[in-house]
């Protein structure tokens, strides 16, 4: 998926996502996330710098909250890849390291007002228009308020390791559409890694209810 905004031209398309109809909840629905929570995203990149630690305000985005908070507490995002890096805009991820987990959450969930702006450090879903957020996500490396107007909504900021967010690597020097979605969704980690070897990666993500440690 890519994103409709000058550098995003390629990103509302891989800035897209999924969802689920979880037992004893409305179809197509999320189980109710806390108020606030924490997400500690640990990655190959910690011998060196910290983890990314980004605290969720579900009053910004409720219905994009509250799926998180269940594809990150089922491990959704263990193992999967940071795969496209635009300079001075942003870091997208979000593509299950496992083609079953891609499927099992691609269903794709109703948007959320803007309540807060693209500010530097924030966390989004990446879209393809209207009402397709389900998996995929981007950090904002800077002020991107010009997203605002397009409907995409934050629902949290980096409160530490944005300085790894930053340090990334980019696996497609020179071309801002990243690595090729479909392929990576459909055949997992293992194309993954033999095609980029030095990706960065996700190696797991934990939520938290008890605060950030800033």
């Amino acid at each position: 998926r890519t994103v409709t905004f000058h550098p995003l031209a390629a990103m509302v398309s891989p800035l897209c996502l999924f969802v689920l109809a979880l037992c004893g909840y409305v179809m197509g629905s999320d189980p109710v996330a806390p108020n606030t929570y924490c997400i500690t995203f640990d990655t190959n990149l910690n011998s060196t710098f910290p983890p990314i630690v980004v605290e969720i305000t579900r009053q910004w985005a409720p219905l994009g909250a509250d799926h998180l908070y269940a594809l990150v507490s089922s491990g959704f995002y263990d193992e999967a890849a940071f795969f496209r890096v635009v300079p001075q805009f942003v870091v997208q991820f979000g593509i299950a390291a496992k083609p079953a987990e891609n499927a099992k959450w691609n269903k794709p969930i109703q948007d959320d007002p803007v309540k807060h702006s693209n500010t530097k450090g924030t966390l989004v879903y990446a879209t393809a228009g209207p009402n397709t957020r389900t998996t995929q996500l981007f950090i904002n490396y800077q002020d991107n308020s010009g997203l605002d107007s397009q409907g995409f909504a934050p629902m949290g900021t980096v409160v530490k390791g944005f300085e790894t967010a930053l340090a990334v690597n980019n696996p497609t020097p020179g071309n801002s559409d990243g690595v090729d979605q479909n392929q990576y969704t459909t055949k997992g980690n293992p194309w993954l890694l033999q095609h980029y070897p030095h990706i960065t990666l996700i190696t797991s993500a934990t939520v938290s209810t008890s605060g950030c440690s800033a």
